[in-house]
């Protein structure tokens, strides 16, 4: 990645490569020389080859900057949300290992709440008390340096402009691509939030799987707006990883607004928008969408399902074509495109697999499923991830294939349409909400008893979390609110339930397991109005 930005500064150092809406703008020989006065710092502050080094920015020059400077050093990113609870943070900063926490103003507060978490956490297990965090956890944990980027500090951090050398030094290229380069977290195949081991190999797999895609999604001329997470796998390598490729513009947003994300596109003259499907919702009824949209050659939506009817509808209303996509985390994330299908896909279908990465269903018993009938999706190419972090667990097996949790069937042209996920994963927005993750911190409380989570439709964030709660005998209105008090505490706000349920019960299966089916059939009875209260 950090040798294509020194590719394009050679051969296109004016012309702008990153600009954020209404502010700071780098040409590619600007970023070029960022990037190198970042890998120069690091290595000045002892990060060495393999070290991690979490960044917690928000999109803005900083965050593309130090993304590339890390893998130019050969160091390992660990992009994560912002918007993470210090409770988050901690685990995540102790589970990496990571060595420095680079963060700006508007998440230092909770990485040094989150930094003193794991402090205290250290502490504890050491003294032999029962720490706050997991100790398995503990055994890779380190205090990381704090590095700020537009705050003022205190004792002990360093700021943004501090770490950022001189002037850039030589950094010996890399030499093997199967070096880490990135974990991003994810759920893989368990309820916890896990590392995916992303290696440069793999990233850049991606990356030219999507360039030669043709018709193309992205090419050199195009302005590219960057409102999608640069901590996101979608922001950050099908859309940073895209524009670096063919030496695009990119546009960082710091946050989607319907009204004013409309108003940068028009303004910065955007041409290719890669947005989640949410953002249909809100531009739903949007009066002059079309006009507002001039600039748009073609859209693109990834990272969660996207309804046929909002695509017909924007379509009809804009003119503009909408190409959908399937991909995962451990997939870096592009499988499959609507610009790869052999003619005009059908409503639903996600597009057939890029080239050089095949697909195929297995059912419960490993054999391929009859005709048009679903099974579950393994996928295989060299943009797969190299299992889980620390020790790549459950990657893929000795055939390359990887088994990803979903179930599809495929029709006779090769397009693959999404039924189901076999793991219980919610998305909010685009991102991942893991059930385990929310039960787990709902049964904190002493009034809860038992806790399931659920996903259920939601109009303008394509799914929600809602949490059924068993109380131990208080007051229902009481749990609730008692519940909702310690999410905001404890959970970034997309994972939050947007509902809560308090009931007597929840139904189990003989082996004493939550039938969460029953609870989404609850959800489906209550959506066709056929349900007005709480079991």
């Amino acid at each position: 990645m950090a040798d294509l930005v020194a590719a394009a500064a050679v051969e296109s150092p004016d012309k702008l490569a990153v600009v954020e809406a209404g502010g700071r703008s780098m040409t590619w020989a600007e970023l070029d020389d960022e990037v190198g006065r970042i890998a120069t710092g690091l290595g000045a502050a002892g990060i060495v080859a393999g070290y991690r080094v979490m960044l917690v920015l928000g999109n803005r020059l900083e965050f593309v900057a130090t993304y590339l400077g890390v893998l130019r050093s050969q160091a390992v990113a660990v992009p994560v949300n912002p918007l993470a609870t210090p409770g988050e943070l901690a685990r995540m900063i102790a589970d990496s290992g990571a060595k420095m926490v680079v963060t700006d103003v508007d998440a230092v507060r909770v990485v040094r709440e989150g930094v003193a978490l794991l402090a205290r956490a250290v502490d504890d297990h050491a003294a032999g008390r029962d720490p706050e965090l997991d100790p398995e956890l503990l055994t890779r944990a380190v205090t990381p340096r704090v590095v700020v980027a537009g705050a003022t500090l205190l004792p002990g951090e360093r700021s943004y402009d501090h770490l950022r050398a001189d002037r850039a030094r030589f950094v010996p290229p890399l030499q093997d691509p199967e070096k880490l380069a990135c974990l991003l977290y994810t759920s893989g195949t368990s309820g916890r939030p896990r590392a995916a081991m992303l290696t440069h190999r793999a990233l850049l797999a991606n990356i030219e799987q999507v360039a030669v895609v043709d018709p193309p999604m992205m090419h050199g001329d195009d302005v590219v707006l960057g409102v999608l997470p640069l901590f996101h796998v979608y922001g950050l390598n099908a859309v940073l990883g895209g524009v670096v490729r063919h030496r695009a513009k990119l546009v960082l947003v710091e946050r989607f607004d319907p009204q004013g994300t409309l108003d940068i596109i028009d303004d910065e003259a955007c041409s290719v928008v890669p947005v989640a499907p949410p953002v249909f919702a809100y531009w739903r009824g949007e009066d002059h969408l079309a006009e507002r949209l001039g600039p748009v050659r073609l859209v693109l939506s990834g990272s969660a399902p996207l309804a046929p009817e909002l695509v017909e509808e924007f379509v009809a209303s804009t003119e503009i074509p909408v190409h959908q996509g399937y991909g995962l985390t451990e997939a870096s994330p592009v499988v499959t495109s609507t610009l790869c299908s052999t003619r005009p896909p059908a409503a639903g279908s996600v597009g057939a697999a890029l080239p050089g990465i095949d697909l195929r269903l297995i059912d419960d018993a490993g054999r391929e499923p009859e005709g048009e009938d679903p099974g579950q999706i393994q996928v295989r190419g060299a943009n797969l991830f190299s299992g889980y972090w620390p020790d790549g667990a459950d990657g893929p097996d000795d055939d390359g294939w990887w088994s990803t949790g979903d179930v599809g069937f495929l029709d006779a042209e090769g397009d693959l349409f999404l039924v189901d996920r076999l793991k219980e994963m919610v998305i909010v927005s685009g991102f991942n909400v893991y059930p385990v993750e929310v039960e787990e911190v709902i049964r904190e409380l002493d009034q809860v008893l038992e806790a399931a989570v659920i996903g259920v439709a939601d109009e303008h964030t394509g799914e929600a979390v809602v949490a059924y709660v068993v109380a131990t005998g208080d007051d229902p209105a009481t749990v609730g609110a008692a519940v909702r008090d310690h999410c905001e505490a404890r959970l970034a706000r997309f994972k939050r339930p947007q509902r809560i349920e308090v009931v007597a019960e929840l139904p189990l299966t003989v082996t004493g397991k939550v039938q969460k089916g029953r609870l989404r059939g609850i959800e489906r009875r209550r959506a066709l109005g056929l349900l007005e209260e709480a079991p």
